[in-house]
């Protein structure tokens, strides 16, 4: 890895463009350096991940609306057109409608890939805009699965590399401020462009998607799935306007009037990148993790550690035995997803269920009561409504630890750790304490996920809303990535049952 030092210079400072951010970011864009065995199985696993979640969330109301939005413009000029999760592969889309549409069904849920460092990202989202430029310039270009390998490999390495360097949300930006960069970086390596076209979409891209982090403060709507699926949208536009000559705003992150000096640390703020050196694999996507459960990464430990609690502890599950529970957990999980966050709607049983998934006291409460965690069931307002879980939900609080937030920002992943410690005291006097520092399915947790968990996460998913043959179809094809040629790349969807997406009501809208 090579490290940059970033920082804001005057515009009379004349900063060379071979020495801006994004131009550094081109290069490792551009650079051809081969994909690792390993980050190319991992690439698949992420794949599969992805159409996981998606098809979980087909018959949901914000999919079907970008779904909706998506048919509304058929196949472009200029290529064949991209898939569209849940219909038939031959119904295509342009590439950016298809990238918003698929972006969305991938987000809904909040149950695939993250990294958490400086900032938070879901560098899954990569995945479904990259992907819908493979499929519709395909053919025109030749295309493999290697290229498409390529260009995800890339999407990770930026976003996971800014994601360690640079918070964003310190200064209430969203996080996929970082995203539009690399998803205009993964499609630079997938095309093969030059290092001046991708600067030109990197600065663009970035431009279009800064935005505050309201979408996930308060009462969280459904733009929370829409906000990455945008920026993704916005990263083709990007490329494509690139591609035709235009400019970017430069230097878009060291400008006297550019990203650092208004948006994060200022006109003295400065920041050090590191980015893969020419030639260096990029294995960025090693360091991140998906989750086994639809909550909030930063939630997943806490639902393990609630399940085993339920299971070898059954008098915290007697009415009335719990007094109070106080989470001791890191800085970014007290003010985010905890009571540190000063948000009633946290504790709010009519709260949607994005709120909910953002609520650490919510989850560890019905996770405990319970002894499971599902997608649905666990969200549903007959769930949060329960009166015993109400009153239990009201007693659970979260702090700040100060040695669970070194460990959250820890560059050791054999230290780096997402849980902390909970304390409950029961009405008799006792008092139980125990801990955990990462989720099961983590790499260095009691369950690690590998193919096998993937593939079962999809199967899983995909069983109520998809035929047999064509879950074993999409599989088939998707471990078959690295050998894909240009005619197998727009199979890479998912197919519905016959009838279930027609059956949904479909709201109108301009389009």
């Amino acid at each position: 890895m090579q490290l940059h030092h970033v920082r804001v210079h005057k515009s009379d400072e004349n900063l060379a463009r071979e020495d801006q951010l994004a131009w550094k970011i081109a290069e490792v864009a551009a650079d051809p350096a081969a994909v690792s065995e390993e980050v190319t199985e991992m690439v698949i696993n992420r794949v599969i991940d992805n159409a996981s979640v998606a098809a979980a969330s087909l018959t949901r109301r914000p999919v079907i609306a970008a779904r909706s939005q998506a048919l509304a413009h058929p196949r472009s000029n200029g290529g064949d057109g991209a898939s569209v999760f849940g219909l038939a592969p031959a119904r295509r889309v342009s590439p950016e409608w298809a990238a918003w549409a698929n972006g969305v069904a991938v987000r809904e849920l909040d149950y695939h890939d993250t990294f958490l460092a400086a900032e938070y990202s879901h560098p899954g989202d990569n995945i479904p805009p990259i992907t819908a430029v493979a499929q519709h310039l395909a053919a025109s270009r030749g295309l493999t699965g290697g290229d498409l390998i390529r260009g995800i490999a890339t999407g990770y390495e930026i976003q996971i590399d800014l994601v360690k360097s640079i918070s964003l949300h310190a200064h209430k930006i969203d996080h996929v401020a970082h995203l539009g960069p690399s998803v205009a970086a993964g499609i630079g390596t997938l095309l093969g462009l030059d290092k001046e076209i991708i600067f030109q979409a990197v600065g663009q891209a970035l431009h279009t998607t800064t935005a505050t982090r309201q979408s996930r403060k308060g009462e969280i709507s459904s733009w929370k799935a829409h906000a990455p699926a945008f920026a993704g949208k916005m990263a083709v536009e990007a490329v494509d306007r690139a591609l035709r000559g235009e400019t970017s705003p430069t230097p878009i992150y060291e400008g006297e009037d550019g990203v650092i000096a208004w948006l994060l640390d200022g006109p003295d703020g400065s920041y050090d990148v590191s980015l893969p050196a020419a030639g260096s694999i990029k294995r960025a996507i090693l360091d991140s993790y998906t989750k086994e459960h639809s909550a909030e990464y930063q939630a997943q430990a806490w639902i393990d550690l609630a399940r085993r609690l339920h299971n070898e502890h059954p008098e915290l599950l007697v009415a009335g035995a719990i007094k109070n529970i106080v989470i001791h957990t890191s800085h970014h999980t007290h003010y985010v997803i905890g009571s540190g966050a000063n948000d009633p709607q946290k504790y709010d049983p009519t709260a949607s269920r994005e709120t909910l998934d953002h609520s650490i006291p919510y989850i560890f409460t019905v996770a405990l009561q319970d002894g499971t965690w599902n997608h649905v069931d666990s969200y549903s307002p007959e769930r949060a409504g329960r009166p015993d879980t109400i009153a239990l939900w009201n007693t659970v609080t979260t702090t700040e630890d100060q040695e669970w937030t070194r460990r959250y920002h820890s560059l050791d992943p054999a230290e780096k750790a997402f849980g902390g410690r909970v304390e409950i005291e029961l009405t008799n006097g006792t008092r139980l304490v125990d801990e955990i520092a990462v989720a099961d399915a983590h790499p260095l947790g009691a369950r690690p996920f590998a193919r096998a968990e993937y593939i079962n996460k999809f199967r899983t998913l995909a069983a109520p809303v998809m035929e047999e043959f064509e879950i074993e179809r999409f599989l088939a094809l998707a471990q078959r990535l690295p050998e894909l040629g240009a005619a197998d790349l727009g199979g890479l969807t998912i197919v519905a049952k016959p009838g279930l997406l027609s059956s949904l009501a479909t709201p109108k809208g301009i389009f």
